[in-house]
Parts: C-alpha cells; sequence; structure tokens
C-alpha cells in the first residue's frame, strides 16, 4: 500500500513545490485524512528539517524551498480543514525593531515558525515599540519576537523590551538578529535569544513548554 504521508513528507523536505499538491489530493482521494497529512506530513517535514539546517546538511535556500512547499501543501488544505484538525502551539508577534529595514532573516523565522505549527504575526520592519505592544494585546501572543541587524537599531530593541515590561503584558520576549548575543538579551531582559531560524523554533517551544523531540 503506498505510504502517502511519508511521500508527501518526503516532497516538503525535498522542496517539490509543483509536485505537492497533485500528491495531497491522490492521498485525499483515497480516503487519508486530511489532519493527518497536515500534522504528520507537513508540519513534520518541517521538524525535520529544522534539524538539517541546524547541522549543515540544508542551507537557506533549501530550507525556503521546504518551507514554501509546506506552505502551498496548507493553504491547498486549509478550505478541508475543520476545526479542531490542526492545533496551534501558540501565537508569536514577530517584527524588525524601529530603523532596521531588514527582513529577510526575521521571514525565515516567521516561515520556520509558521510551518512548525505557531500561529505567526509578522507585523513587518522598522516597528516602533508601540507597535509590538499593539499587537501583542490585540492577538493575545505568548511570545514576541524582535530582530535587530544593525548594531544602531539595537537600542531601539532594548527600548521595546522596556516598553513591553512597563505595560505588564504577559508575554514572553525573544531576539535575534546578527549583531545580537545571549549576553545582550540579559542585558536588555529578554527572555530568550536565537543565533539562526532553527533555533528560534526550538526556544519558543521550550519558552512554551512544549516538548522538543530529537
Amino acid at each position: 500500500m503506498k505510504n502517502y504521508i511519508e511521500d508527501i513528507k518526503q516532497l516538503v523536505i525535498d522542496g517539490e513545490d509543483e509536485e505537492i499538491v497533485e500528491a495531497i489530493q491522490e492521498a485525499i482521494d483515497d480516503n487519508v485524512a486530511v489532519s493527518d497529512i497536515v500534522n504528520n506530513s507537513l508540519i513534520e517535514a518541517m521538524n525535520v528539517i529544522g534539524p538539517m539546517m541546524a547541522s549543515g546538511e540544508l542551507f537557506v535556500p533549501e530550507v525556503l524551498m521546504s518551507a514554501e512547499t509546506m506552505q502551498i501543501g496548507l493553504n491547498y488544505l486549509k478550505p478541508m480543514l475543520k476545526e479542531g484538525d490542526i492545533t496551534s502551539l501558540g501565537t508569536i508577534v514577530i517584527g524588525t525593531v524601529e530603523g532596521d529595514l531588514h527582513d529577510i532573516g526575521k521571514n525565515l523565522v516567521a516561515m520556520m515558525l509558521e510551518s512548525s505549527g505557531f500561529e505567526v504575526i509578522n507585523i513587518g520592519i522598522d516597528q516602533p515599540a508601540q507597535a509590538f505592544v499593539d499587537a501583542v494585546i490585540k492577538h493575545n501572543a505568548q511570545i514576541v519576537g524582535l530582530s535587530a541587524l544593525l548594531t544602531t537599531t539595537m537600542s531601539a530593541m532594548r527600548e521595546t523590551v522596556k516598553l513591553i515590561r512597563e505595560k505588564g503584558l504577559d508575554v514572553r520576549v525573544a531576539i535575534g538578529g546578527a549583531p545580537v548575543s545571549q549576553e545582550f538579551a540579559d542585558e536588555i531582559g529578554a527572555d530568550g535569544y536565537s543565533e539562526d531560524a532553527t533555533g528560534s523554533v526550538l526556544l519558543c517551544k521550550k519558552m512554551l513548554g512544549i516538548e522538543v523531540t530529537a
């Protein structure tokens, strides 16, 4: 018997975006549950890709292809999903801080988080501290991710964390970006730091007490 779940999972890992929809429809036609395809093929594939990226087996362009393939599959399935078919791990607001226009790294992190089962609210680049606060409140986020790629915008990261704390929001703060470090995270009162997209997924799961499988 054809193993649709493993076949679709492998298509995502390989970034075969032109084949994914046909493979999913074939599985559905053979009465494979939509929830199984989402959780055991699409999301599970991204759980495999994370460690592969961390170990150097896959590089950013390949990971992006996989994430895009996963998104194509998920978008195709969304109209068929019933409530409860897919369970969000939590809501994360992510953005680049004020004065910084870089977004490639942030967008990769957002794609990896979303592909791993989080609901991600990407508020974009050059966002003032108040925009992060407003988005956290609006979406009842459990985590807020701050990105900066310039040493000159690290101060905006500090101000954003300060405002979040002053507002007394019940949200964990994760930071990342080329000039950022764990030392800086500790210094400004952030809850965590990750140096790459794979680490961001693991960090966010850890922050929410979600078991991380090897």
